[in-house]
Protein backbone atom coordinates (compact mmCIF):
# COMPACT_ATOMS: atom_id res chain seq x y z
CA UNK A 1 0.00 0.00 0.00
CA UNK A 2 2.62 2.14 1.31
CA UNK A 3 4.76 1.73 -2.50
CA UNK A 4 2.05 2.06 -4.28
CA UNK A 5 1.25 5.30 -3.11
CA UNK A 6 4.53 6.40 -3.39
CA UNK A 7 4.15 5.57 -6.68
CA UNK A 8 0.84 7.58 -7.37
CA UNK A 9 2.44 10.23 -5.88
CA UNK A 10 5.80 10.12 -8.04
CA UNK A 11 3.68 9.82 -11.06
CA UNK A 12 1.43 12.78 -10.35
CA UNK A 13 4.59 14.87 -9.63
CA UNK A 14 5.92 13.22 -12.95
CA UNK A 15 3.54 15.05 -14.80
CA UNK A 16 3.70 18.57 -12.85
CA UNK A 17 7.17 18.37 -13.99
CA UNK A 18 6.31 17.55 -17.79
CA UNK A 19 3.70 20.48 -18.05
CA UNK A 20 5.55 22.95 -16.11
CA UNK A 21 8.82 22.56 -17.92
CA UNK A 22 6.44 22.66 -21.59
CA UNK A 23 4.42 25.65 -20.39
CA UNK A 24 8.14 27.05 -19.21
CA UNK A 25 9.79 26.47 -22.61
CA UNK A 26 6.68 27.71 -24.94
CA UNK A 27 6.78 31.15 -22.61
CA UNK A 28 10.18 31.85 -21.86
CA UNK A 29 12.98 29.12 -23.05
CA UNK A 30 11.81 29.06 -26.75
CA UNK A 31 11.32 32.59 -27.26
CA UNK A 32 14.58 33.59 -25.88
CA UNK A 33 16.02 30.54 -28.08
CA UNK A 34 14.27 32.42 -31.31
CA UNK A 35 15.66 35.76 -30.40
CA UNK A 36 19.55 35.09 -30.14
CA UNK A 37 18.96 32.74 -33.32
CA UNK A 38 17.61 36.17 -34.94
CA UNK A 39 20.51 38.53 -33.36
CA UNK A 40 22.84 36.47 -34.50
CA UNK A 41 21.92 36.91 -37.80
CA UNK A 42 22.40 40.98 -37.69
CA UNK A 43 18.47 41.52 -36.59
CA UNK A 44 18.00 44.06 -34.32
CA UNK A 45 14.58 44.03 -32.15
CA UNK A 46 12.77 44.12 -28.64
CA UNK A 47 14.08 42.03 -26.22
CA UNK A 48 12.05 39.24 -25.20
CA UNK A 49 9.26 39.79 -22.37
CA UNK A 50 7.53 36.55 -20.27
CA UNK A 51 4.35 35.88 -21.53
CA UNK A 52 2.91 39.16 -23.18
CA UNK A 53 6.14 40.26 -25.13
CA UNK A 54 5.83 43.91 -26.45
CA UNK A 55 1.77 44.06 -25.96
CA UNK A 56 1.65 46.19 -23.06
CA UNK A 57 3.66 48.78 -24.56
CA UNK A 58 2.07 48.86 -27.70
CA UNK A 59 -1.50 49.44 -26.00
CA UNK A 60 -0.02 51.83 -23.59
CA UNK A 61 1.54 53.98 -26.75
CA UNK A 62 -1.20 53.37 -28.34
CA UNK A 63 -3.94 55.01 -25.98
CA UNK A 64 -1.03 57.89 -25.22
CA UNK A 65 -0.81 58.48 -29.23
CA UNK A 66 -4.91 58.56 -29.66
CA UNK A 67 -5.18 61.15 -26.57
CA UNK A 68 -4.32 64.47 -28.77
CA UNK A 69 -4.91 65.29 -32.41
CA UNK A 70 -2.07 66.34 -34.54
CA UNK A 71 -1.57 69.10 -37.33
CA UNK A 72 -3.48 68.94 -40.51
CA UNK A 73 0.54 68.52 -42.38
CA UNK A 74 1.62 66.23 -39.19
CA UNK A 75 3.37 62.72 -39.53
CA UNK A 76 0.34 60.88 -39.04
CA UNK A 77 2.78 57.02 -38.82
CA UNK A 78 3.38 58.03 -34.54
CA UNK A 79 -0.48 58.75 -34.42
CA UNK A 80 -1.52 54.88 -35.84
CA UNK A 81 0.88 53.23 -35.69
CA UNK A 82 3.12 54.16 -32.49
CA UNK A 83 4.99 51.20 -30.98
CA UNK A 84 5.63 50.33 -35.42
CA UNK A 85 7.15 53.80 -35.72
CA UNK A 86 9.03 53.64 -32.58
CA UNK A 87 10.67 50.48 -33.23
CA UNK A 88 11.33 51.02 -36.59
CA UNK A 89 12.85 54.42 -35.62
CA UNK A 90 15.06 52.33 -32.80
CA UNK A 91 15.88 49.31 -34.44
CA UNK A 92 15.42 49.86 -38.44
CA UNK A 93 13.32 49.02 -41.32
CA UNK A 94 13.93 45.26 -41.16
CA UNK A 95 13.33 44.34 -37.00
CA UNK A 96 11.46 42.16 -34.54
CA UNK A 97 9.64 42.17 -31.60
CA UNK A 98 7.04 40.85 -30.27
CA UNK A 99 3.36 39.58 -30.24
CA UNK A 100 3.01 37.69 -26.91
CA UNK A 101 5.65 34.98 -27.54
CA UNK A 102 5.77 35.06 -31.05
CA UNK A 103 8.13 36.56 -32.82
CA UNK A 104 7.10 39.74 -35.30
CA UNK A 105 9.25 40.74 -37.80
CA UNK A 106 8.98 44.08 -39.42
CA UNK A 107 9.67 44.62 -43.73
CA UNK A 108 10.07 48.43 -44.60
CA UNK A 109 12.49 47.57 -47.03
CA UNK A 110 11.48 47.61 -50.74
CA UNK A 111 13.62 44.89 -52.13
CA UNK A 112 12.18 41.87 -49.05
CA UNK A 113 8.59 42.43 -50.29
CA UNK A 114 8.02 40.83 -53.90
CA UNK A 115 9.65 37.87 -52.19
CA UNK A 116 6.68 38.18 -49.44
CA UNK A 117 3.68 39.27 -51.75
CA UNK A 118 4.22 36.86 -54.13
CA UNK A 119 5.01 33.61 -52.43
CA UNK A 120 1.62 33.10 -50.62
CA UNK A 121 2.05 29.54 -49.99
CA UNK A 122 4.82 30.21 -48.05
CA UNK A 123 3.73 34.06 -46.54
CA UNK A 124 0.21 33.19 -45.57
CA UNK A 125 -2.15 35.40 -44.20
CA UNK A 126 -1.61 36.34 -40.58
CA UNK A 127 -3.63 34.73 -38.27
CA UNK A 128 -4.03 35.46 -34.12
CA UNK A 129 -5.34 38.78 -33.01
CA UNK A 130 -8.54 39.14 -31.15
CA UNK A 131 -10.31 35.71 -31.62
CA UNK A 132 -13.88 37.70 -31.82
CA UNK A 133 -12.26 39.55 -35.01
CA UNK A 134 -13.09 36.45 -36.84
CA UNK A 135 -17.17 36.72 -36.40
CA UNK A 136 -16.34 39.58 -38.66
CA UNK A 137 -15.32 38.15 -42.01
CA UNK A 138 -13.44 35.34 -42.81
CA UNK A 139 -13.95 34.78 -46.59
CA UNK A 140 -11.27 35.08 -49.06
CA UNK A 141 -9.15 37.47 -46.79
CA UNK A 142 -8.78 34.52 -44.81
CA UNK A 143 -8.65 31.29 -47.18
CA UNK A 144 -5.17 29.90 -47.85
CA UNK A 145 -3.89 27.83 -50.27
CA UNK A 146 -6.48 25.56 -52.45
CA UNK A 147 -9.25 27.38 -50.72
CA UNK A 148 -8.07 30.61 -51.43
CA UNK A 149 -7.72 29.59 -55.57
CA UNK A 150 -11.15 28.37 -55.21
CA UNK A 151 -12.37 31.38 -53.75
CA UNK A 152 -10.75 33.64 -55.89
CA UNK A 153 -11.45 31.63 -59.27
CA UNK A 154 -15.55 32.26 -58.08
CA UNK A 155 -15.72 35.69 -57.29
CA UNK A 156 -13.16 37.07 -59.59
CA UNK A 157 -15.57 37.65 -62.11
CA UNK A 158 -18.17 39.76 -60.24
CA UNK A 159 -15.35 42.55 -60.30
CA UNK A 160 -14.62 42.05 -63.74
CA UNK A 161 -14.14 45.82 -65.31
CA UNK A 162 -17.04 45.09 -67.91
CA UNK A 163 -19.24 44.40 -64.76
CA UNK A 164 -18.38 46.89 -63.24
CA UNK A 165 -19.53 49.30 -66.01
CA UNK A 166 -22.72 47.41 -65.54
CA UNK A 167 -22.81 48.99 -61.51
CA UNK A 168 -21.99 52.94 -62.41
CA UNK A 169 -25.41 53.75 -62.55
CA UNK A 170 -25.77 52.19 -58.79
CA UNK A 171 -22.58 54.87 -58.16
CA UNK A 172 -24.41 57.76 -59.44
CA UNK A 173 -27.67 57.11 -57.26
CA UNK A 174 -25.93 56.72 -54.20
CA UNK A 175 -24.15 60.05 -54.86
CA UNK A 176 -27.13 61.98 -56.08
CA UNK A 177 -28.66 61.72 -52.45
CA UNK A 178 -25.88 62.54 -50.67
CA UNK A 179 -25.66 65.38 -52.69
CA UNK A 180 -29.47 66.23 -52.80
CA UNK A 181 -28.69 66.64 -48.43
CA UNK A 182 -26.14 69.02 -48.98
CA UNK A 183 -28.03 71.26 -51.66
CA UNK A 184 -30.66 71.07 -48.62
CA UNK A 185 -28.40 72.14 -46.52
CA UNK A 186 -27.27 74.99 -48.69
CA UNK A 187 -30.89 76.07 -49.07
CA UNK A 188 -30.58 80.46 -49.22
CA UNK A 189 -26.77 80.09 -47.89
CA UNK A 190 -23.85 80.28 -50.38
CA UNK A 191 -21.91 77.66 -47.61
CA UNK A 192 -22.40 75.56 -44.65
CA UNK A 193 -20.38 73.40 -42.51
CA UNK A 194 -20.52 69.90 -42.90
CA UNK A 195 -18.90 66.86 -41.44
CA UNK A 196 -18.56 65.01 -44.57
CA UNK A 197 -17.79 61.67 -43.45
CA UNK A 198 -21.32 60.51 -41.67
CA UNK A 199 -22.36 61.17 -45.30
CA UNK A 200 -19.38 59.21 -46.96
CA UNK A 201 -19.96 56.57 -44.87
CA UNK A 202 -23.77 56.74 -45.68
CA UNK A 203 -22.98 56.49 -49.22
CA UNK A 204 -20.52 53.70 -49.00
CA UNK A 205 -22.86 51.78 -47.41
CA UNK A 206 -25.96 52.14 -50.13
CA UNK A 207 -23.43 52.00 -52.85
CA UNK A 208 -22.73 48.15 -51.00
CA UNK A 209 -26.35 47.61 -50.64
CA UNK A 210 -27.47 48.80 -54.02
CA UNK A 211 -24.35 46.54 -55.81
CA UNK A 212 -24.15 43.82 -53.97
CA UNK A 213 -28.28 43.28 -53.57
CA UNK A 214 -30.03 44.77 -55.74
CA UNK A 215 -33.21 44.77 -54.96
CA UNK A 216 -32.66 43.47 -51.31
CA UNK A 217 -31.45 47.09 -50.96
CA UNK A 218 -33.25 47.80 -47.63
CA UNK A 219 -31.70 44.80 -46.06
CA UNK A 220 -28.25 45.49 -47.10
CA UNK A 221 -28.59 48.76 -45.30
CA UNK A 222 -29.40 46.91 -42.08
CA UNK A 223 -25.99 44.83 -42.78
CA UNK A 224 -23.84 47.75 -42.84
CA UNK A 225 -25.58 49.82 -39.97
CA UNK A 226 -24.83 46.39 -37.90
CA UNK A 227 -21.23 46.11 -39.01
CA UNK A 228 -20.36 49.65 -38.52
CA UNK A 229 -21.51 49.02 -34.55
CA UNK A 230 -19.72 45.48 -34.37
CA UNK A 231 -16.31 47.47 -35.74
CA UNK A 232 -16.64 49.38 -33.16
CA UNK A 233 -16.66 47.28 -30.56
CA UNK A 234 -13.90 45.09 -32.06
CA UNK A 235 -11.66 48.06 -32.29
CA UNK A 236 -12.15 48.99 -28.61
CA UNK A 237 -11.86 45.19 -27.85
CA UNK A 238 -8.29 44.99 -29.97
CA UNK A 239 -6.92 48.35 -27.52
CA UNK A 240 -6.43 46.26 -24.66
CA UNK A 241 -4.46 43.23 -23.43
CA UNK A 242 -6.45 40.09 -24.55
CA UNK A 243 -6.40 37.45 -21.76
CA UNK A 244 -6.49 33.83 -23.17
CA UNK A 245 -10.55 33.07 -22.68
CA UNK A 246 -12.00 36.09 -21.81
CA UNK A 247 -14.17 36.16 -25.24
CA UNK A 248 -15.96 33.67 -23.35
CA UNK A 249 -17.16 35.94 -20.53
CA UNK A 250 -20.78 37.55 -20.71
CA UNK A 251 -19.75 41.00 -20.98
CA UNK A 252 -21.91 42.96 -22.12
CA UNK A 253 -19.52 43.79 -25.07
CA UNK A 254 -19.28 40.24 -26.27
CA UNK A 255 -22.59 39.49 -25.80
CA UNK A 256 -23.52 42.24 -28.00
CA UNK A 257 -21.15 40.74 -30.82
CA UNK A 258 -22.01 37.62 -30.56
CA UNK A 259 -25.41 38.79 -31.29
CA UNK A 260 -24.81 41.30 -34.21
CA UNK A 261 -22.55 37.93 -35.83
CA UNK A 262 -26.19 35.89 -35.69
CA UNK A 263 -28.42 38.50 -36.52
CA UNK A 264 -25.83 39.41 -39.55
CA UNK A 265 -26.43 35.44 -40.56
CA UNK A 266 -29.95 35.42 -40.36
CA UNK A 267 -30.09 38.37 -43.04
CA UNK A 268 -28.24 36.96 -45.05
CA UNK A 269 -29.41 33.82 -45.43
CA UNK A 270 -32.60 35.28 -46.10
CA UNK A 271 -31.30 37.58 -48.81
CA UNK A 272 -29.62 34.52 -50.42
CA UNK A 273 -32.58 32.06 -50.24
CA UNK A 274 -35.07 34.76 -51.53
CA UNK A 275 -32.46 35.11 -54.46
CA UNK A 276 -31.80 31.44 -54.88
CA UNK A 277 -35.83 31.23 -55.23
CA UNK A 278 -36.16 34.23 -57.68
CA UNK A 279 -33.06 32.60 -59.86
CA UNK A 280 -35.18 29.34 -60.04
CA UNK A 281 -38.52 30.96 -60.90
CA UNK A 282 -36.00 33.09 -63.57
CA UNK A 283 -37.99 36.48 -61.91
CA UNK A 284 -35.04 38.10 -61.61
CA UNK A 285 -32.02 39.15 -63.84
CA UNK A 286 -28.76 38.67 -61.68
CA UNK A 287 -25.95 41.50 -62.95
CA UNK A 288 -25.26 42.50 -58.88
CA UNK A 289 -22.28 40.81 -57.29
CA UNK A 290 -24.47 38.23 -55.10
CA UNK A 291 -26.05 37.50 -58.79
CA UNK A 292 -23.08 37.27 -60.58
CA UNK A 293 -21.40 35.36 -57.23
CA UNK A 294 -24.45 32.86 -57.41
CA UNK A 295 -24.41 32.03 -61.04
CA UNK A 296 -20.93 31.61 -60.93
CA UNK A 297 -20.80 29.48 -58.34
CA UNK A 298 -23.32 27.22 -59.92
CA UNK A 299 -21.59 26.82 -63.18
CA UNK A 300 -18.67 25.93 -61.73
CA UNK A 301 -20.31 23.17 -59.82
CA UNK A 302 -22.05 22.47 -62.77
CA UNK A 303 -18.87 22.00 -64.77
CA UNK A 304 -16.83 20.22 -62.86
CA UNK A 305 -19.73 17.80 -61.83
CA UNK A 306 -19.67 17.82 -57.71
CA UNK A 307 -20.52 20.58 -55.08
CA UNK A 308 -16.82 20.33 -53.70
CA UNK A 309 -15.56 22.69 -56.64
CA UNK A 310 -17.84 25.27 -55.42
CA UNK A 311 -18.72 27.36 -52.58
CA UNK A 312 -21.06 26.47 -49.78
CA UNK A 313 -24.13 28.62 -48.71
CA UNK A 314 -21.61 29.51 -45.52
CA UNK A 315 -18.73 30.46 -48.09
CA UNK A 316 -21.40 32.26 -50.30
CA UNK A 317 -22.27 34.34 -46.50
CA UNK A 318 -19.23 35.61 -44.95
CA UNK A 319 -17.77 36.58 -48.59
CA UNK A 320 -21.03 38.88 -48.92
CA UNK A 321 -19.74 39.86 -45.22
CA UNK A 322 -16.79 40.85 -46.84
CA UNK A 323 -18.20 42.76 -49.81
CA UNK A 324 -19.60 45.22 -46.45
CA UNK A 325 -16.55 45.15 -44.51
CA UNK A 326 -14.33 46.06 -47.33
CA UNK A 327 -16.53 48.16 -49.06
CA UNK A 328 -16.76 50.57 -45.73
CA UNK A 329 -12.56 50.90 -45.89
CA UNK A 330 -10.83 54.36 -48.35
CA UNK A 331 -5.29 71.08 -51.41
CA UNK A 332 -7.76 73.39 -52.73
CA UNK A 333 -5.61 74.37 -55.50
CA UNK A 334 -5.34 70.65 -56.83
CA UNK A 335 -8.84 70.43 -56.34
CA UNK A 336 -9.89 73.63 -58.36
CA UNK A 337 -7.45 71.81 -61.40
CA UNK A 338 -9.07 68.47 -60.69
CA UNK A 339 -12.80 70.72 -61.12
CA UNK A 340 -11.52 72.16 -64.10
CA UNK A 341 -10.86 68.91 -65.59
CA UNK A 342 -14.15 67.42 -64.98
CA UNK A 343 -15.78 69.87 -66.43
CA UNK A 344 -13.79 69.66 -69.50
CA UNK A 345 -14.14 65.84 -69.68
CA UNK A 346 -17.91 65.48 -68.80
CA UNK A 347 -19.49 68.83 -68.39
CA UNK A 348 -22.87 68.80 -66.89
CA UNK A 349 -23.46 64.85 -67.79
CA UNK A 350 -23.46 61.98 -65.48
CA UNK A 351 -19.90 60.26 -65.55
CA UNK A 352 -18.82 57.36 -67.12
CA UNK A 353 -15.89 54.63 -66.98
CA UNK A 354 -14.75 55.72 -70.74
CA UNK A 355 -14.29 59.59 -69.35
CA UNK A 356 -12.14 58.29 -66.50
CA UNK A 357 -9.36 57.60 -68.23
CA UNK A 358 -8.96 61.20 -69.01
CA UNK A 359 -8.78 62.43 -65.69
CA UNK A 360 -5.15 62.95 -65.19
CA UNK A 361 -5.42 64.82 -62.27
CA UNK A 362 -7.59 62.95 -60.29
CA UNK A 363 -5.61 59.58 -60.73
CA UNK A 364 -2.94 61.51 -59.44
CA UNK A 365 -4.67 62.81 -56.55
CA UNK A 366 -6.24 59.26 -55.46
CA UNK A 367 -2.92 57.89 -56.07
CA UNK A 368 -1.57 60.23 -53.37
CA UNK A 369 -4.18 59.63 -50.92
CA UNK A 370 -3.49 56.44 -51.19
CA UNK A 371 0.07 56.54 -50.31
CA UNK A 372 -0.64 58.85 -47.38
CA UNK A 373 -3.80 56.82 -46.05
CA UNK A 374 -3.60 53.02 -47.33
CA UNK A 375 -6.87 51.05 -46.71
CA UNK A 376 -4.28 48.33 -45.47
CA UNK A 377 -1.19 50.29 -43.14
CA UNK A 378 0.31 46.91 -42.34
CA UNK A 379 -0.16 43.65 -44.42
CA UNK A 380 0.45 40.70 -41.83
CA UNK A 381 1.71 37.12 -42.87
CA UNK A 382 2.85 34.20 -40.91
CA UNK A 383 4.98 30.68 -41.95
CA UNK A 384 4.64 27.72 -40.75
CA UNK A 385 7.48 26.67 -41.23
CA UNK A 386 11.68 27.65 -41.69
CA UNK A 387 12.20 29.65 -44.98
CA UNK A 388 14.72 31.76 -46.56
CA UNK A 389 13.68 35.83 -46.86
CA UNK A 390 16.72 37.51 -48.64
CA UNK A 391 19.66 36.64 -46.62
CA UNK A 392 17.82 35.52 -43.52
CA UNK A 393 16.61 32.56 -42.43
CA UNK A 394 13.62 32.81 -40.49
CA UNK A 395 11.93 29.91 -38.10
CA UNK A 396 8.40 28.76 -38.07
CA UNK A 397 5.68 30.83 -36.10
CA UNK A 398 7.35 33.73 -37.00
CA UNK A 399 5.07 36.78 -37.93
CA UNK A 400 5.70 39.07 -40.53
CA UNK A 401 4.19 42.37 -40.92
CA UNK A 402 4.96 44.48 -44.19
CA UNK A 403 4.43 48.09 -43.13
CA UNK A 404 2.81 49.80 -46.22
CA UNK A 405 2.23 53.19 -44.22
CA UNK A 406 5.72 53.46 -43.08
CA UNK A 407 6.84 51.93 -46.69
CA UNK A 408 4.95 54.76 -48.59
CA UNK A 409 6.28 57.88 -46.48
CA UNK A 410 9.96 56.87 -46.76
CA UNK A 411 11.96 59.74 -46.85
CA UNK A 412 14.69 57.55 -48.97
CA UNK A 413 12.07 56.68 -51.47
CA UNK A 414 9.88 59.28 -51.92
CA UNK A 415 12.13 62.35 -50.82
CA UNK A 416 12.36 65.43 -48.29
CA UNK A 417 8.33 66.33 -49.01
CA UNK A 418 7.59 62.27 -48.12
CA UNK A 419 5.01 63.80 -45.32
CA UNK A 420 3.29 66.65 -47.86
CA UNK A 421 0.39 65.90 -50.14
CA UNK A 422 2.34 66.53 -53.51
CA UNK A 423 -0.04 64.55 -56.28
CA UNK A 424 2.35 65.90 -59.11
CA UNK A 425 4.97 63.14 -57.77
CA UNK A 426 2.92 60.86 -59.49
CA UNK A 427 2.43 62.74 -63.15
CA UNK A 428 4.71 60.58 -64.80
CA UNK A 429 3.13 56.85 -63.34
CA UNK A 430 3.89 55.19 -60.15
CA UNK A 431 7.17 53.03 -61.31
CA UNK A 432 8.47 56.97 -61.97
CA UNK A 433 7.75 58.01 -58.71
CA UNK A 434 8.82 54.91 -56.63
CA UNK A 435 11.97 54.61 -58.92
CA UNK A 436 11.35 51.41 -59.71
CA UNK A 437 11.05 49.99 -56.53
CA UNK A 438 7.98 48.51 -54.64
CA UNK A 439 6.93 50.72 -52.42
CA UNK A 440 3.70 52.31 -53.54
CA UNK A 441 1.02 48.96 -52.30
CA UNK A 442 -2.11 50.47 -51.08
CA UNK A 443 -4.04 47.47 -52.05
CA UNK A 444 -1.07 44.99 -51.43
CA UNK A 445 -0.10 43.11 -54.19
CA UNK A 446 1.12 39.67 -55.77
CA UNK A 447 -1.74 37.20 -56.36
CA UNK A 448 -3.20 38.18 -53.56
CA UNK A 449 -3.96 42.08 -54.23
CA UNK A 450 -7.13 43.23 -53.66
CA UNK A 451 -9.80 41.98 -55.61
CA UNK A 452 -12.02 44.67 -55.32
CA UNK A 453 -9.78 47.96 -56.16
CA UNK A 454 -10.82 49.17 -59.37
CA UNK A 455 -14.48 48.60 -57.88
CA UNK A 456 -13.09 50.89 -55.19
CA UNK A 457 -11.53 53.55 -57.66
CA UNK A 458 -14.63 53.57 -60.04
CA UNK A 459 -16.74 54.18 -56.98
CA UNK A 460 -14.73 56.93 -55.82
CA UNK A 461 -14.07 58.66 -59.11
CA UNK A 462 -17.77 58.54 -59.96
CA UNK A 463 -18.44 60.49 -56.38
CA UNK A 464 -15.73 63.04 -56.90
CA UNK A 465 -16.96 63.72 -60.08
CA UNK A 466 -19.89 64.92 -58.76
CA UNK A 467 -19.10 66.68 -55.87
CA UNK A 468 -16.41 68.86 -58.64
CA UNK A 469 -19.61 69.13 -60.58
CA UNK A 470 -21.60 71.03 -57.76
CA UNK A 471 -19.34 72.22 -55.06
CA UNK A 472 -16.31 73.55 -53.76
CA UNK A 473 -14.69 72.50 -49.89
CA UNK A 474 -12.42 74.62 -47.76
CA UNK A 475 -11.35 73.47 -44.16
CA UNK A 476 -13.70 74.23 -41.46
CA UNK A 477 -11.80 76.15 -38.45
CA UNK A 478 -13.42 73.80 -36.04
CA UNK A 479 -11.73 70.33 -37.96
CA UNK A 480 -9.57 68.60 -35.54
CA UNK A 481 -7.27 66.02 -37.51
CA UNK A 482 -7.07 62.74 -35.93
CA UNK A 483 -6.63 60.05 -37.76
CA UNK A 484 -7.10 56.78 -36.04
CA UNK A 485 -7.41 52.54 -37.58
CA UNK A 486 -10.79 51.92 -38.04
CA UNK A 487 -10.00 47.82 -37.41
CA UNK A 488 -7.09 46.14 -36.37
CA UNK A 489 -6.73 43.26 -39.06
CA UNK A 490 -3.74 41.87 -40.04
Amino acid sequence: MEVSGVCCVGGLVAILVFFVSGFLNWVWFKPKKIEKFLRDQGLKGSSYKFLFGDIKEMVRLTIEAESKPISLSGDIVPRVLPFVHKSVITHGKICFTWMGNKPVLYVSEPSMIPEILANYNQFQKQRGGHPLIKLLHRGLFDTETDQWVKHRKIINPAFHVEKLKQLVPAFYISCGEMIEKWDKMLTNESSCEVDVWPHVQTFASDVISRTAFGSSFEEGRKIFELQREQIELLRKATQSIYIPGSRFLPTKSNKRIKEIHQELLIIIRGIIDKRLAMTESKTIDNNDLLGVLLNTNHEEIKRRGSNNFGLSIEDVMEECKLFYFAGQETTADMLELARNEVLEVFGKKKPHTEGFSHLKIMSMIFSEVLRLYPPAMILGRMIHEDVKLGNLTLPAGTCIQVNTLLLQSDHDIWGDDAKEFNPERFSEGVSKATKGQTAYIPFGGGPRICIAQNFALIEAKTALVMILQRFSFELSPSYSHTPHVVIIKP
